[in-house]
């Protein structure tokens, strides 16, 4: 069973890790405006390039999110007392396979069940 020490570490962890992702989110906003490009003084090449940072900008913006989600999920999972446990078989998962990321939700025996 994990103790109180354990679960407080992770929240830190958890917290810590949020507020990361959420200023690189607040800096990267610039990036998801739309791209407005003067097409008589770009060339195609250029107005390819501008398209392609942009849609990975989006989609790192994208993948951002969805860490910001599952980190939310592991915070209410620590204040509702479920943190580590695994949601198929409701058995401890592994404080190393856990320390290595947050925000698991399954055993390794019920992933490779899969």
């Amino acid at each position: 069973m994990m103790i109180e020490e354990e679960r407080e570490h992770f929240r830190a962890k958890l917290t810590a890790m949020q507020g990361e992702i959420r200023a690189i989110s607040g800096s990267a906003a610039q990036d998801l405006k739309p791209l407005v490009l003067d097409h008589t003084s770009v060339g195609r090449v250029s107005r390819i390039d501008a398209i392609q940072l942009q849609q990975m900008s989006q989609e790192a913006t994208r993948r951002r999110q969805q860490h910001l989600v599952k980190i939310d999920g592991a915070l209410r999972r620590i204040e509702s007392g479920r943190f580590g446990l695994c949601f198929l078989c409701r058995i401890e998962i592994d404080l190393r396979r856990l320390s290595a990321d947050l925000t698991i939700t399954r055993c390794r025996d019920c992933v490779e069940a899969l």
